[in-house]
């Protein structure tokens, strides 16, 4: 819950130290709470040497304590493949991957706990588990889980070095003329929502989506999206930015829309990596989940009738 205003009487103190001594928390504390973007100033973000001015408007949110441990929840996830080393899963849209401030149930961590127990790795820290990547809460597909940390280690070199391949499926707005096209725009934070990246937006990053079309319909494309980068949405905010959001994307999508969906139409559906400890070629494929196989064979059947 956001909490405040304070209402700024004076100038110059920098806001650490002003919030310490307006609200009775240690500046540290305070500092934290800068650092994780959750104090903003006029409504926008700042950081901990920011120095007030008389009559800012500063809000701020304090994130609930995580717990020391996470609880195993009987959550069965969709195992596609799993050895002694690793395992490949096909995550469900609208659950999120770990838990975060004030969300610790009915995530990935807490299913793959119950599922694996102590046959996970702690590269990641205790409180993600086996999470080598992830994917945004409302897209589904394929995911690579880790129970040994030498698997761990060697998948996550293995995602620097981008030799991992990782294919999405999107249903987005509008008709392509092109097709095939590769985006490269850099993402950063959105200056102006916390929750949200935007093209050059803060601390922005390098990023780069290629993409083929596959289907067109009357008003929508079916189009295959290959990341060369991992950036937090990254495929919702490059297409965003071509003109053709995801259909159902609250976030990037087009508002008031229509279809109603309860998630956006975004689909990881092929994984190639190299078997960390084998060296085998891997290599999975996963078809979309409802909403979108509905929502796509109806689009088929629609177009098949005109």
């Amino acid at each position: 819950m956001v909490k405040g205003p304070i209402h700024v009487q004076i100038s110059g103190e920098r806001i650490d130290k002003y919030m310490a001594d307006q609200l009775d928390v240690s500046r540290t504390q305070i500092s934290l709470w800068l650092k994780e973007e959750n104090v903003w100033v006029n409504g926008k973000a700042v950081k901990a040497n920011y120095k007030v001015q008389a009559g800012d408007e500063i809000t701020w949110e304090e994130p609930e304590p995580e717990p020391t441990q996470y609880e195993a929840e009987d959550i069965p996830p969709r195992v596609v493949y799993e050895d002694d080393h690793i395992a490949v899963i096909d995550k469900e849209a609208g659950m999120i991957v770990h838990p975060a401030p004030g969300v610790y149930h009915g995530t990935l961590v807490n299913a793959l706990l119950h599922r694996w127990k102590d046959e996970l790795s702690t590269v990641s820290g205790p409180m993600r588990p086996g999470i080598v990547h992830r994917l945004d809460k409302d897209t589904s597909g394929l995911m690579m889980v880790c129970k040994t940390d030498e698997a761990h280690r060697k998948l996550s070199d293995d995602l620097q070095k981008r030799d991992v391949h990782r294919h999405y499926m999107a249903l987005v707005h509008g008709r392509f003329h092109e097709e095939d096209g590769t985006v490269d725009l850099p993402i950063g934070r959105s200056p102006n929502n916390t929750g949200k990246m935007a093209i050059n937006g803060r601390a922005p990053r390098d990023a780069v989506t290629h993409f083929d079309v596959v289907e067109r319909f009357d008003k929508l494309t079916l189009v295959h999206c290959q990341l060369q980068t991992g950036r937090t949405h990254q495929i919702r905010v490059h297409m965003q930015a071509i003109g053709h959001p995801i259909v159902g994307d609250p976030l990037y999508g087009v508002k008031h829309e229509k279809y109603n969906l309860p998630y956006q139409l975004l689909h990881a559906y092929e994984l190639i990596f190299t078997h960390p400890i084998t060296g085998e070629d891997m290599h999975f494929n996963a078809l979309p989940h409802e909403p979108f196989l509905g929502f796509l064979e109806n689009l088929r059947n629609t177009s098949a009738l005109q």
